[in-house]
């Protein structure tokens, strides 16, 4: 083996790990947020937890990955931590998977048929059918299809390569004496672990020891403790996610650790005490890729196997290692943004639509209890405090999702994702100046209590109808948004026509009774704050339905497609605020001014 040798064995391990990185990416968004989700619902048991992070861990081709998420999931309190241990028991056993896939490298035979299953047959095909999908895909999906194609195709072709220059050192005297070192199972399992820590892939490296094996020098006696270092130092990504975390995220990251370390000691244990007794004849023969495989999914099956029963224990265990103190921690939604989601676009995606929603969900909760007091409530300081509260809480929302959405935005995301985000970054602001406006109604309302001022029944009248419309808009705008329905926003623009003209015809009105002297300035001013500030809401509410109807469509243009809905024929937006005026009529003034006659 010469100085080009160890070049070609440098860049086949280069393309090996950097086709590994790419399949593993491609096959994260192909999957989707959906996917991962699934770790956060179907774990109510031990049994269930298993079977999702094993499927989990299958298709995204990374336990680190899997465990990771794990552990963000246990620290933002989608997960139990008793939850976690399934999921992550079940995640070593599916990033076997790979070395599966990576010994059919090893298929010999003359028969086409079976040659075709070499990866060094249909490799160069899956490369050509990828690179055309990435570069005439017209949809994402096809996109991320080419791109796992690729990845895998370049993985393969640096296994291939790495094989070929490493065939050499069968008559290296020094590469032989290392594997006759590694016999020994701590120097093995050292070895094995130090090189999985550093790359932070298990699979990566059982795929290394895979390539290795064609040149006869490495025995089955070397092979089996490396392989058992590697099931450790697979830890290390997750340990260092858990870095700033929870305790039971902490504990989570840990419970992956010991049952690791656990599972490796008793198989050792056991398997060498086997072996003193009575000798595996296969630990003395060269280790083949399918044997490497075979070795590295049985330990893990048995691992899971003996430990599974055992996950209280590992919990305690975690719990003694990482104890509680008298601060009781508070999970709140902010720690559903967290940092090790960014990781993973579509997942994050999602979380950052449920904190939104939430973040809905109190501005229609501040909005009502400030509107439910100028129609007919009573002022209290404990409600105005209740709002108060509402609006510096939606202002935090704001700032925490605006900055993570921000970091998020520089990740590489789906057509769907980045509408999606898109979508968010613009209500964010409109649902937090929606809390503003619940303010400054609560601040009318205030005014008026401490001056003891009142409405004349005719005003009051007045308001309650706009207070109607306002709620209609409100939960129309809301609703599209929360439930993403496109048909109900489109019904929020002639709503908001219509409150536009009901704020025009109360304020005229207004004017009409301070000039017979049927209302004060004072009372008046207050008016036409509480007008003013139920107009903004509906713009606001305009602004988050336009979003909902053009984000999708990428344009982003309100100004344009308002001036076209509003100023173009279009009958069916006609017919609709017809129906809303014709809802949300003003009372009579006559009969108003006789009723306020008769008082």
């Amino acid at each position: 083996m010469d100085i080009f040798d160890i070049l070609t064995l440098i860049g086949g391990l280069c393309l090996f790990l950097f086709g590994m990185n790419v399949m593993g990416d491609g096959l994260e968004r192909r999957a989707g947020g959906g996917l991962k989700l699934l770790l956060g619902k179907l774990t109510n048991n031990r049994m269930k937890g298993f079977l999702t992070g094993l499927g989990v861990t299958a298709v995204i081709q990374s336990s680190s990955a899997t465990t990771v998420m794990v552990v963000g999931f246990v620290n933002s309190g989608l997960m139990t931590l008793k939850q976690s241990i399934g999921v992550i028991m079940g995640a070593n056993i599916g990033t076997t998977v790979t070395a599966w896939i990576l010994s059919l490298g090893g298929i010999s035979s003359s028969n086409v048929f079976v040659q075709l299953l070499k990866p060094t047959s249909f490799t160069p095909v899956l490369a050509l059918i990828g690179m055309i999908l990435l570069m005439t895909g017209k949809t994402d999906k096809k996109k991320d299809t080419g791109t796992i194609l690729l990845g895998f195709a370049t993985l393969m072709f640096g296994m291939d390569t790495m094989s070929g220059a490493v065939a050499g050192l069968a008559d290296v005297p020094a590469f032989r004496n290392m594997f006759i070192m590694f016999k020994n199972p701590l120097f093995g399992m050292l070895a094995g672990a130090v090189l999985t820590a550093i790359i932070q892939s298990s699979s990566a490296s059982v795929g290394i020891l895979q390539a290795l094996c064609v040149t006869g020098a490495v025995k089955y006696s070397a092979a089996l403790p490396i392989i058992m270092g590697q099931n450790i130092g697979t830890c290390v990504t997750a340990l260092i996610s858990s870095v700033g975390a929870s305790k039971n995220a902490k504990r989570a990251a840990l419970i992956h650790l010991y049952f690791n370390i656990i599972g490796t000691v008793l198989f050792m244990v056991v398997f060498y005490a086997v072996n003193a007794v009575f000798p595996f004849a296969f630990m003395d023969g060269a280790a083949n890729a399918a044997g490497i495989a075979v070795i590295h999914t049985t330990f893990n099956i048995i691992a899971t196997a003996v430990l599974l029963p055992f996950s209280g224990t590992l919990e305690k265990l975690a719990t003694l290692t990482i104890r509680d103190n008298d601060t009781v921690e508070r999970i709140d939604d902010f720690q559903l943004l967290d940092e090790r989601f960014l990781s993973n676009p579509a997942f994050a995606v999602e979380q950052c639509k449920v904190v939104t929603d939430r973040m809905a969900e109190l501005t229609r909760e501040a909005i009502f209890d400030a509107i439910n007091l100028i129609d007919g409530g009573t002022y209290t300081q404990e409600m105005a405090d209740r709002v108060e509260a509402l609006e510096t809480k939606i202002d935090r929302y704001e700032d925490k999702l605006g900055t993570y959405m921000v970091k998020l935005s520089r990740a590489k995301l789906s057509r769907k994702d980045g509408h999606t985000l898109s979508l968010l970054l613009h209500s964010i602001s409109d649902f937090e100046r929606i809390s503003d406006h619940a303010v400054n109604l609560m601040d009318s309302v205030q005014e008026m209590h401490d001056k003891k001022m009142n409405f004349s029944s005719a005003a009051a009248g007045e308001l309650h109808v706009f207070a109607d419309a306002v709620r209609d808009i409100v939960n129309r705008s809301f609703d599209s948004f929360l439930h993403d329905d496109v048909k109900l926003a489109k019904t929020v623009e002639p709503l908001e026509a219509c409150i536009d003209d009901i704020n025009v015809n109360v304020k005229s009105r207004h004017i009409e009774r301070l000039t017979t002297g049927q209302c004060t300035i004072e009372l008046g001013f207050v008016l036409t704050d509480i007008s003013t500030n139920f107009e903004r809401v509906s713009d606001h509410c305009s602004n988050i339905a336009v979003y909902q109807i053009q984000v999708p469509k990428d344009e982003y243009d309100t100004h344009e497609y308002l001036q076209n809905v509003k100023h173009q024929e279009h009958a069916e937006f006609d017919r609709e605020e017809m129906a809303y005026e014709k809802r949300y009529r003003l009372p009579d003034v006559a009969r108003a001014q006789m009723a306020e006659a008769g008082k």
